[in-house]
C-alpha cells in the first residue's frame, strides 16, 4: 500500500516536470518563429547606358529693320540750364595795387623807445637807491621784475642792447607789443607800486630810473621817469589804471 502511494507520487512529479519542459519548449519555439525571415539581397539587373551628342542650338535671327518714315520728326535738343544772374556790381576801376609786406621783418622802433648810453648817464639804479632808507623802490621793483616770467619774455623780444623806455609821464607804446609800456612790465610796476606803503608811493623822485633784469653786461634794461615825479604818478598815467585786489 505504501509502495503504491510512493509510485503514484513519483509518477505525478515526473508528469509535472514533463509538462513544464514542454511548456518552456513551446514558448521558445513561439519566440523564434515570430521573427521575420531575413531577406536575401540580390544584385540588381544591369542597365544599358548610351551617350549621345545633342546638336548645337540654332542662332537667333536679328530683328528686321524698321521701315523708313515718310515724314521724320527731329528729336528735340536737350534744354540748356538757365544762366545764373550775377548780382555783383561791376567795379568801375581796378583796385589799387598794394605792395605786400615781407614776412619776418620787425618794424623799426619808434624814436624815443630805445635810449642811448648818453641818455642814461646819471640815472638812478637799484644800487644807488631811489629815496634811500626803507623806501628803496628801485631795488624792490627790480627784484619783482626779475621774478616775473612774462616780463623776461617781453624784454627779450625788444632787447637790442640799449635801455628801453617804458614810462616818461605816460606809458610809451612799443611796436610789436600789445598795450603800452610793455604790458607785462606795466602790470608788475603798477601792482607793486599800488600796494607799497603810502610814504614810499608819495615820496618825490627826480630824473630817470634804470633797472636791469640780470647782472650780465648784455642784460635787458628798462628806464622810466622824467623831471620831478612820484611813484604814485605811474598809477594814473595815460594808458594805465591803478590795479585792484581782484586783478590777480
Amino acid at each position: 500500500m505504501v509502495q503504491a502511494r510512493r509510485f503514484l507520487k513519483r509518477r505525478r512529479r515526473l508528469a509535472i516536470l514533463a509538462g513544464s519542459f514542454l511548456g518552456h519548449a513551446m514558448a521558445v519555439w513561439a519566440v523564434f518563429s515570430a521573427q521575420p525571415a531575413t531577406p536575401i539581397l540580390r544584385d540588381p539587373a544591369p542597365m544599358m547606358v548610351e551617350l549621345i551628342q545633342l546638336p548645337p542650338p540654332l542662332p537667333i535671327p536679328p530683328p528686321p529693320p524698321a521701315p523708313p518714315s515718310s515724314d521724320p520728326t527731329p528729336e528735340p535738343a536737350p534744354a540748356e540750364p538757365p544762366k545764373r544772374r550775377s548780382v555783383a556790381r561791376p567795379t568801375p576801376h581796378p583796385p589799387p595795387e598794394i605792395a605786400p609786406i615781407a614776412a619776418g621783418k620787425d618794424p623799426k622802433p619808434q624814436t624815443g623807445v630805445e635810449l642811448s648810453e648818453s641818455d642814461v648817464i646819471g640815472a638812478t639804479t637799484s644800487a644807488s637807491g631811489a629815496g634811500g632808507g626803507t623806501c628803496n623802490m628801485a631795488r624792490w621793483l627790480e627784484g619783482q621784475l626779475r621774478k616775473d616770467y612774462r616780463v623776461r619774455m617781453a624784454m627779450a623780444e625788444v632787447n637790442r642792447g640799449k635801455p628801453i623806455l617804458v614810462w616818461n609821464g605816460a606809458w610809451v607804446i612799443h611796436p610789436g607789443q600789445e598795450g603800452a609800456g610793455l604790458a607785462a612790465v606795466r602790470e608788475v610796476l603798477m601792482w607793486e607800486i599800488a600796494f607799497a606803503p603810502e610814504a614810499c608811493r608819495t615820496k618825490p623822485v627826480r630824473g630817470l630810473i634804470m633797472l636791469s633784469l640780470n647782472d650780465g653786461p648784455s642784460g635787458a634794461r628798462l628806464a622810466f621817469g622824467a623831471g620831478e615825479w612820484r611813484w604814485s604818478d605811474m598809477l594814473f598815467a595815460h594808458g594805465g589804471r591803478p590795479p585792484s585786489t581782484f586783478d590777480r
